[in-house]
């Protein structure tokens, strides 16, 4: 009854749903595959009927990035296994084919109506279904279910407005009857798992694991493809450089009024890394506005070149893909987006990998427990308005020791809190060991017993 209620609600905002994606570029090419009128192609060594396939979800890049080290880790330890990883935007389907090339294929998530779901699970027959996070999507878990394929949440968290929201009466109960379906939770912290047992998980199928992304191997400098973004900070004779990475609107006026204001005492070059890089004329347009011209990444020879001797404008717009993580290095401080706009947060581990010190504002949401990691340990400072960046700034960058010692005390938190990708692994051995036997007579269940797969 629940799922079949679900099922009419999705249905019924099926036009407002697909007029989104389709609006959104990086959402478009992977349609036709996510309503299920395409079929990926299986990859390489996969044996139809023998649940071989291990299927990973990971939304986009960011979850990508998180359980890239555990996919690797996963065809070490069963090199005899394929291994899918889907995604629903095109920055994950990059990050999957970048990083995980020769090692996972690709495939992109259906949406969650009950014929895409059976169509690509029937295709796929998967041996065991990994999730990063908290993709619970009704269709796709109990088709999943019914058919006997083991399901693991990854790297699990409930944020607090999640954790609200999934109070309401109806959610709440579709979310017990969800969550009821799963195999095991393996959660970040210790909030996380207390809150998705009060939601209605099994208590014995919950275990805090900890957050993967503290496991993240080092980011790789690739010098030579660096050397244009590398060139431009020399020309800038060296003054130190701000890194502000994953912004989003709102977030770069406020960022470039705090630069503005610290250039007004000493030499400051800003990298402005958008999350959605199709934003990156829109912040031109703003800089343009008021009076600073900037660079893109992307141009940055061909610019360089046209200036003919002209001041080099002290804004980098960083339009590709794939180099915020290495760029961080290049930084003496560093921002980290969507904390100052009310969004909760991006990847605050990446430039403490670095050793650089970590700004980010007061919506860290998505990554409170890091935020409140990196502050505790000293490594990262929380910013609330201009004036307080710009104080903070100035006290960094007025005592070199200062700010390396606060590098030092981010990159420690990292190191000391890894662990995760071992202990995930270890609580899905069973799991791994055990497959589903599929049978091409196998029938295909209805509701609420199947539902379809998941819609983001």
């Amino acid at each position: 009854m629940l799922v079949a209620l679900y099922n009419m609600l999705f249905l019924l905002a099926s036009p407002a749903i697909l007029l989104i994606l389709l609006a959104k570029r990086r959402c478009r090419r992977g349609l036709p595959f996510r309503l299920g009128l395409k079929l990926p192609v299986l990859p390489a060594g996969s044996t139809p009927g023998a649940g071989s396939v291990i299927w990973v979800h990971a939304v986009s890049l960011g979850e990508v990035v998180a359980v890239t080290p555990l996919v690797k880790s996963l065809h070490a330890r069963y090199p005899g296994r394929p291994l899918i990883v889907s995604t629903i935007t095109e920055t994950g389907r990059e990050a999957v084919e970048q990083r995980l090339a020769g090692i996972a294929s690709h495939c992109y998530a259906p949406l969650d109506y009950p014929w895409a779901v059976a169509r690509l699970i029937d295709h796929l027959r998967p041996g065991l279904y990994l999730f990063v996070e908290t993709e619970l999507w009704p269709n796709l878990l109990t088709s999943l279910a019914a058919r006997g394929v083991p399901t693991v949440m990854l790297n699990g968290r409930i944020s607090t407005r999640s954790f609200i929201r999934q109070q309401w009466p109806v959610v709440r109960q579709i979310y017990r009857f969800i969550l009821r379906r799963l195999s095991l939770c393996l959660m970040q912290s210790d909030r996380d798992a207390q809150r998705i047992i009060a939601l209605g998980a099994d208590p014995e199928r919950v275990l805090r694991t900890g957050n993967l992304k503290f496991d993240q191997p080092p980011v790789s400098l690739q010098e030579d493809r660096l050397a244009p973004l590398i060139g431009w900070i020399s020309r800038q004779s060296h003054p130190p450089v701000l890194v502000a990475g994953s912004t989003h609107p709102g977030e770069e006026e406020l960022l470039i009024s705090a630069c503005e204001q610290i250039r007004k005492e000493r030499p400051l070059a800003l990298i402005l890394a958008p999350r959605h890089i199709e934003r990156t004329e829109e912040i031109e347009r703003m800089l343009v506005q008021r009076g600073l011209p900037s660079m893109r990444r992307s141009r940055l020879a061909m610019e360089a070149a046209g200036l003919q001797g002209a001041p080099e404008p002290w804004v980098l717009l960083l339009d590709t893909r794939g180099e915020l993580g290495a760029v961080y290095h290049y930084a003496a401080i560093t921002f980290v987006g969507g904390t100052l706009a009310p969004v909760g947060g991006h990847n605050l581990l990446e430039p403490a990998a670095w050793g650089k010190p970590v700004l980010f504002g007061p919506h860290t949401d998505h990554c409170e427990e890091i935020a409140e990691l990196l502050e505790s340990a000293g490594g990262g400072i929380r910013v609330r308005t201009v004036d307080q960046m710009v104080q903070v700034c100035r006290q960094l960058l007025d005592s070199p020791v200062d700010l390396d010692r606060v590098g030092q005390r981010a990159r420690s938190a990292l190191q000391e809190n890894q662990g995760a990708l071992e202990r995930s692994l270890n609580a899905m051995e069973g799991f791994l060991d055990r497959r589903p036997v599929w049978s091409d007579a196998m029938p295909s269940p209805t509701c609420p017993g199947h539902a379809g797969n998941g819609s983001r």
